[in-house]
């Protein structure tokens, strides 16, 4: 059967406006880092108040817990789909839309205590989750190629930066405050900033016209849906329960026919034929592993310090004190951003991912032999945070280093979602361990020291398989991704068209076009056949291989 005609790329003309200038650029990546920092900010915000909800709404502990496990659900299930509809119908369109969302979910929230209209109103602010990746690929596309690397780095800090910053900014508003004005706060800051990307962000003009691949949309969705559920109850359930063996084995089976859908479709969601390679797979493997390391750092922290002082080993803190304990790593990452976006610039993405991960087992090692002292808890957290910070900062890039322009957003979205499975499974597996592993006190039962110990080790273990994994990367730097070429011929406009992981950013102009834009431009609009589907790829020693 032959293969679908690829649709064009929409390219900048010479008359279009050029890349965003210094002052432009600095506006545009603040507002985009507010919006990444809110974004983070909602999700954790809630963490605080979980065990006064029950109290403060009515509901019972089980149906509380939803009100955190609804922003995973939603966030990963929107992630991807608002980053490939980004890609088709616009990313400023669908970043409005998620800020949207996340300020509606926190009005919402803000004027009732009914459990049952907070569920859904946290379901809203979870759609935020998308404005990460979207953010990254307006700055790929409007940012000037000097700027992007360091935008892109403080952009992926974000998520952690808002992170570090959520739990003590929830606490001291509720300490001091009805809890609903932490929603009037983060709707207030949602709304301004939801202002200010109408007003600063402009539409890029690089997109790749598809049908949305509705089929492959409901199925990712239905397939995580089963899988975060499972992953997120794992705790109340128990991992050998029939519900949870049901849902894994459910998502599986969604995802095995989900594959098989996403490699025949014309327009797929997701491009697994892309994916699938060395440069795009490695940093995904990466980012979940990244992500269940890193939010063992958050979950335990904060209730490690708070612990009793008569279990021997317990601070016994208060809920503000303890997320101050977080504010050095927020710091951290934020001071490390443009560090990271050197050594990038300087030694490429691939060794800010090692250096991240070896600093995420170097943390870890830290925080498992002195989880007894306070300066050292907070360094060794500062340290985790730090390498997250290194790591987060580099797989975007070598996200972008490895597909087209047309599918930044989409691509990235994939990685984002991967880190939020990877965080889903941490805490999973985080609240199996210190809600089994406990000692008894005047106050009940609470974790034993053991129990934050493994914690740790799992998570140093998990870092060290983010390392290895990052050595699998492939060692190319930006030049050594060649455009396809055809024997004794320009490169293939059919090949660049349908989307194969071409450098659509190499060799761009002073107008902001790139080389590939500007042969498709050129070109007339070739019939594609199976054939095209094999291409020539010639790499910088001069060798060529045929890939299809």
């Amino acid at each position: 059967m032959d293969e679908p005609a690829a649709h064009p790329v929409r390219a900048e003309s010479p008359g279009e406006t050029p890349a965003a200038g210094g002052g432009r650029s600095r506006q545009l990546s603040a507002v985009l880092g507010v919006g990444g920092i809110l974004t983070a900010i909602s999700q954790v915000s809630i963490v605080p108040l979980l065990p006064d909800l029950p109290r403060l709404t009515g509901a019972s502990a089980s149906n509380v817990s939803w009100l955190l496990t609804v922003t995973l659900l939603v966030g990963a299930v929107v992630t991807p789909l608002f980053g490939r509809a980004g890609d088709i119908f616009g990313k400023r369109r669908m970043l409005l839309v998620a800020l949207g969302m996340l300020t509606t979910g926190s009005v919402l929230c803000a004027l009732t205590s009914n459990i049952w209209l907070l569920i859904p109103a946290r379901g809203l602010q979870g759609a935020c989750l998308a404005v990460v990746p979207l953010s990254i690929s307006i700055l790929r596309d409007e940012l000037p190629p000097e700027r992007v690397g360091s935008a892109v780095a403080l952009m992926s800090a974000t998520v952690g930066i808002g992170a570090a910053l959520g739990v003590p900014f929830a606490s001291l508003i509720i300490q001091f405050a009805d809890w609903h004005v932490m929603f009037w706060v983060t709707g207030g800051l949602g709304l301004a900033d939801l202002i200010l990307a109408g007003l600063l962000v402009r539409e890029s003009k690089v997109r790749a016209p598809a049908r949305f691949d509705v089929p492959g949309a409901v199925g990712l969705a239905l397939g995580l849906l089963c899988l975060l559920l499972a992953l997120s109850k794992a705790a109340d359930w128990g991992f050998t329960s029939p519900r949870f063996g049901g849902l894994i084995l459910t998502a599986v089976v969604i995802f095995i026919g989900w594959a098989r859908w996403q490699l025949r479709v014309a327009d797929p969601l997701v491009d697994l034929r892309l994916a699938r390679r060395p440069a795009v797979l490695a940093p995904n493997a990466a980012a979940l592993l990244i992500g269940f390391s890193f939010y063992a750092n958050s979950l335990s922290t904060a209730q490690l310090v708070q612990v009793p002082k008569e279990t021997g080993y317990g601070l016994g803190l208060s809920v503000f004190a303890s997320g101050l304990c977080l504010l050095p790593g927020g710091v951290a990452m934020f001071a490390l951003s443009p560090v990271a976006a050197r050594i990038t610039a300087t030694r490429g993405p691939r060794i800010t991912l090692l250096l991240g991960a070896s600093a995420l087992v170097f943390g870890y090692l830290l925080r498992l032999f002195t989880s007894e002292n306070l300066p050292m808890i907070v360094i060794g957290a500062a340290v985790v945070a730090a390498g997250t910070a290194l790591a987060y900062s580099a797989m975007p890039m070598l996200i972008m280093n490895a597909v087209p322009r047309t599918q930044t957003a989409a691509a990235n979205g994939l990685n984002v979602l991967l880190r939020t499975v990877g965080q889903a499974m941490c805490s999973a597996v985080v609240a199996a361990l210190l809600s089994h592993l406990t000692m008894a006190t005047s106050v009940g039962a609470v974790p034993s020291l053991g129990a934050f110990q493994t914690v740790f080790a799992i998570a140093g273990v998990v870092g060290a398989l983010a390392l290895g994994v990052g050595c699998l990367v492939p060692a190319r730097g930006r030049a050594d991704v060649a455009l396809p070429l055809q024997a004794g011929g320009p490169p293939r406009t059919d090949d660049i068209l349908h989307g194969d992981p071409v450098r659509m950013d190499a060799g761009r102009t002073d107008a902001g076009r790139t080389d590939a834009a500007r042969i498709v431009a050129q070109a007339p609009r070739p019939r594609r056949h199976r054939s095209a589907r094999r291409s020539t790829w010639r790499s910088n020693d001069g060798s060529a291989t045929t890939a299809r």
